[in-house]
């Protein structure tokens, strides 16, 4: 591991810069496959030039963006939307009052928006806009820029915006800002103007309330001029370390003239671009897996250095159990930087709050670079499926943790399961369907999101068996990584699989509020009656145990699967759902029976799933 003060974080990134950038965007071009199990599918296509000047004193900056965007789409498109997430950092904005309204408001958030000064808001201003060198009529409507177009861009055609804007970096409030609590000067995530996905849907203009993106995959040129005491970090690779102070042969300081230095970064293939900044970070690089530089940047505070060296070894660990169970990382370097207000997932890089004791740093890095697959490799549609995106993470970061961490634990799930039954015992619970931001409280966002998402995958080892779901995710990213999947694309890839329909699944799972509940009913000698409580269906699994002092396993599938898992269990015949009771005889006389001892299945009531004779 090699170790750098923010005096010398360049010699470092030039190793990326100028070795792994050239050989890495080859080869991610020539990698990314837009082949799906659609052949009707398509996706559109953005590249970004942007050159921004910082002011560090006012936290203001002036911006030019040029946008080359091609419709892929069979479309006509004669109007573009962009988003200027930072209007929600104003008294009055959607953001603030529905925070003000909800009826468990973020503690992050509250009413300091309302009390927000001029000179604290946050905004992005369009001084101007061209399509290909002519004039185009806007308007701005809170955080959605609606652009109407004067020439309409046919299918497969492409069209060059130009804009100069104006930026004020809020007050950190919400994942993006200045000033967090723990010092960081620059949170600089959706910073500028984003233009809006257009999809198989339409466009996604939903305005910046709470939560969740969703972007359009494209190459970034990023180009920040800044106060040349400041460090930056974040997305793409340093193009030009020499030119901003130091020889990358030598690591000898030559600082330029001026106050300011530019720091010029490219991003192959990706849906965003985020950066921090402070004067005071420090910078450290960790070789991982597969020739992946991980870079950490943290505030230079001696309280929090150890568990930031610990965090890098535990990070690489990360990273190979990843690749391992989901698909390689396909980038030369990931950053994690202290900064914003928790822990949020971006390009190449996450933005962490830093201050924590050891467990907590390496959990919350854990959840974060999970997403890196879950979002901005196979990036759904956040806002619409939630689920998707924090529950899947969810999952797969508590089995790294457990992996990494030791901690042995039967079911690593077992948190997002009592998660899920106090939201359902609350009675506030709503489908998954439900857009991100039209919970009626945060916490049953959040409980949906992450626990009920991450049981979708957990539940379905039940329904198809772990190796299948194993399978299923490393298909799934083949097939999907650098697109868009849906919840279709999920079920559909299981299916394939498993060989088992699972429409029914999705359906309940994620489209309802039904319940699971199945119990014991009746043991009669050697006859056993089970019955259907709930109105969700589920297979069966069901251990019985023999007055003999012996047991057998019994699996019973559910007939809409058409299909069984593997398993080493007596397979009876199929349950039809709409029958509330089955009967199951045994050889011998029964003692006592247990219904789904492995407790994967998300049943309500488990008081009755053990009965004795």
């Amino acid at each position: 591991m090699k170790i750098f003060s923010k005096l010398s974080i360049l010699a470092a990134l030039a190793v990326v810069a100028c070795k792994s950038q050239q050989e890495t965007t080859s080869q991610e071009k020539n990698k990314i496959s837009y082949s799906t199990s659609s052949p009707t599918y398509w996706q559109q296509k953005v590249n970004y030039e942007m050159e921004i000047d910082m002011n560090v004193n006012t936290y203001q900056y002036t911006g030019t963006q040029k946008l080359v965007y091609t419709n892929n789409s069979p479309d006509v498109l004669d109007k573009v939307y962009y988003h200027l997430y930072f209007n929600a950092f104003q008294p009055g904005s959607e953001m603030d009052v529905r925070s003000r309204t909800i009826k468990d408001p973020d503690r992050r958030v509250g009413d300091r928006i309302s009390k927000l000064s001029d000179s604290e808001i946050g905004y992005i201003k369009v001084n101007s806009l061209t399509q290909n060198g002519k004039k185009l009529s806007y308007t701005t409507e809170g955080t959605i820029l609606e652009v109407t177009l004067t020439k309409p861009i046919l299918p497969g055609a492409s069209a060059t915006f130009d804009m100069n804007f104006k930026g004020q970096v809020p007050v950190q409030i919400r994942r993006s800002g200045r000033n967090n609590s723990e010092g960081v000067a620059l949170s600089m995530t959706q910073w500028y103007p984003k233009m809006a996905e257009y999809d198989f849907e339409g466009w996604h203009t939903h305005p910046y309330i709470g939560r969740e993106f969703h972007g359009v995959w494209g190459d970034f040129d990023v180009k920040i001029s800044i106060d040349k005491s400041y460090v930056l970090g974040g997305t793409g690779y340093l193009q030009n370390p020499n030119e901003i102070g130091y020889g990358y042969e030598t690591g000898t300081v030559k600082r330029p003239a001026g106050n300011k230095l530019t720091w010029h970064f490219k991003a192959p293939n990706v849906h965003d671009f985020t950066w921090a900044a402070d004067p005071d970070y420090v910078h450290d690089t960790h070789q991982g897996a597969n020739g992946v530089t991980l870079h950490f940047l943290y505030k230079n505070d001696p309280a929090i250095k150890e568990n930031w060296k610990e965090l890098q070894y535990k990070t690489a660990e990360m990273l190979v159990y990843f690749n391992e169970y989901i698909g390689q990382y396909p980038y030369k370097q990931y950053s994690v930087i202290q900064g914003g207000d928790g822990g949020m997932e971006y390009a190449m890089c996450t933005l962490i709050t830093g201050k924590r004791r050891l467990s907590s740093l390496i959990g919350v890095t854990a959840h974060e670079l999970a997403h890196t697959w879950f979002q901005f490799l196979l990036a759904t549609n956040e806002s619409k499926h939630e689920w998707m995106d924090e529950g899947f993470t969810t999952y797969i970061s508590n089995r790294c943790m457990n992996h990494i961490m030791d901690y042995n634990r039967e079911n690593p799930q077992k948190g997002s399961y009592s998660s899920y039954f106090r939201l359902v015992e609350s009675g506030f619970e709503q489908p998954l369907t439900t857009h991100a931001d039209r919970y009626q409280y945060n916490r049953a966002y959040s409980v949906a999101a992450y626990s009920k998402g991450a049981i979708f995958l957990s539940q379905l080892e039940y329904v198809i068996g772990k190796e299948n779901v194993e399978k299923t995710l490393k298909k799934y990213f083949d097939d999907f990584k650098f697109k868009h999947p849906t919840p279709n694309d999920i079920k559909r890839t299981a299916e394939k699989v498993s060989g088992i329909h699972l429409d029914w699944y999705l359906t309940d799972w994620a489209q309802t509020t039904n319940t699971i509940d199945y119990g014991v009913k009746e043991i009669n000698g050697k006859t056993i009656i089970l019955e259907r409580i709930g109105q969700m269906p589920m297979p069966i699994d069901i251990t019985v145990n023999y007055a003999d002092g012996s047991s057998e396993e019994f699996y019973i599938p559910l007939r809409m699967m058409r299909g069984e898992k593997p398993t080493n269990a007596t397979t009876k015949a199929d349950w039809p759902w709409a029958y509330p009771t089955y009967t199951l005889e045994t050889d011998k006389t029964v003692k006592s029976v247990e219904i789904d001892p492995s407790e994967l299945m998300a049943d309500i009531n488990r008081e009755n799933n053990v009965a004795q004779q």
